[in-house]
């Protein structure tokens, strides 16, 4: 009798340390990690002639120096594991300007990457892998790629990514000299957004936002300006509101300009009298491109 209880007891035991066994095994498993290093090749820029035609070209992370600050995250499903930001002006954020170097445990993941311009003031968050924005007063020139990445082992893992410009632009130049009474611009676009999907890079709404920017007058005295907008698709027809204001932000004049065209990684300008008060607005040239301008005029 105490034979079978002695011999239950040691099979019993074994089961024990064998699920314990497989128990650490999964433990173990869940807590290894793989490091995994992620470069920023470039960002690829598109030069189109408008409407039809385009080269593309890419731009290297050192040689593009519009982009300021890089971010890179990367998601399980919609919960953040790792995120961190490069700022090119602090150095001891980085060895590589957009070479980053991290830990992410064995799994499934959305690896999200923003090269954006930055300037003192500005907010920008990173939230998920569908939804990014300024909370600041202006969007800035933002690249933006993401994709689907797989740990499996502790075996180290290398990224590289090629970012692609997601806004569009929009630059308004004078035709008439600015007025020693404006102070600054305001400009309202009627559709597009400050905030985008980093997945599908379109703006994750279409409500419209002003800006405000200090009249810029040129050497020749005229005014030039330029902001940016995300947009809901991959180009907009929307009413651009153009508004002089003195120091007091009282309106001066006011130009509104319909049927004004938007596309992403695009660049429109608006050329016209702004300082005239009986200039028409229908008057404006608009000019799309990037490199290559297409003139609006008002």
């Amino acid at each position: 009798m105490l034979k079978k209880i002695f011999f239950a007891g040691m099979i019993l035991l074994a089961a024990s340390c064998s699920n314990e066994s497989e128990l650490n095994e999964v433990i173990n498993a869940e807590k290894a990690t793989a490091p995994v290093t992620v470069r920023v090749n470039g960002f690829s820029i598109t030069q189109e002639n408008f409407p039809t035609g385009g080269t593309r070209a890419e731009q290297t992370v050192a040689s593009y120096t519009d982009v300021h600050a890089i971010d890179l995250a990367f998601y399980a499903g919609e919960t953040e594991v790792y995120k961190t930001t490069q700022l090119r002006s602090n150095t001891s954020s980085y060895t590589t300007f957009g070479e980053f170097s991290c830990n992410l445990p064995i799994g499934n993941y959305t690896m999200v990457v923003v090269g954006r311009g930055w300037f003192d003031g500005d907010v920008f968050t990173l939230t998920s892998p569908t939804a990014a924005g300024y909370t600041s007063e202006r969007a800035r020139e933002t690249f933006c790629a993401t994709q689907s990445v797989t740990v499996t082992s502790t075996t180290p893992l290398d990224l590289e990514v090629t970012l692609n410009r997601i806004v569009a632009m929009l630059k308004i130049i004078s035709t008439d000299n600015a007025s020693s009474g404006v102070a600054k611009i305001r400009t309202t676009y009627g559709k597009g957004s400050k905030s985008f999907n980093p997945t599908s890079g379109l703006a994750t709404d279409d409500n419209g936002f002003s800006l405000t920017n200090n009249a810029n007058v040129m050497a020749d005295g005229k005014l030039g300006i330029y902001s940016f907008v995300f947009l809901a698709s991959n180009e907009e027809t929307m009413t651009i509101t153009i508004e002089a204001l003195d120091g007091s932000n009282n309106v001066l004049f006011t130009k509104v300009v319909p049927n004004v065209a938007l596309k992403r990684n695009r660049k429109t300008t608006l050329s016209g009298a702004i300082f005239t008060a009986n200039a028409s607005s229908a008057a404006f040239s608009i000019e799309t491109g990037w490199l290559e301008d297409n003139t609006v005029n008002f």
